[in-house]
């Protein structure tokens, strides 16, 4: 998949299928736990409402920007489409 169009800007392509990925995801909000910084032991983790999701090989910028991002997702999604539409 090609994200941007020839002048660099998202695609409405990449846009559906951005947010086609974002519905396939578990509900939400996800929250980033980090060892020593919101707990006192065990390991780095995303809080779902299903399931813990543990990254390996993530750095701690890494799991707060997966949390931040699919919380922002849906937002961020309406934000780009309002826009092109007001044009």
């Amino acid at each position: 998949m090609h994200y941007f169009d020839a002048k660099g800007r998202l695609s409405d392509e990449a846009l559906d299928q951005l947010e086609a990925l974002f519905k396939q995801t578990t509900g939400g909000p996800w929250k980033s736990f980090v060892e020593g910084r919101d707990h006192s032991s065990g390991s780095d983790f995303i809080k779902t409402v299903n399931a813990d999701i543990e990254l390996y090989g993530a750095t701690r910028a890494d799991q707060d920007f997966i949390a931040a991002a699919r919380n922002a997702m849906a937002s961020l999604i309406e934000e780009i489409r309002e826009h092109r539409n007001a044009r």
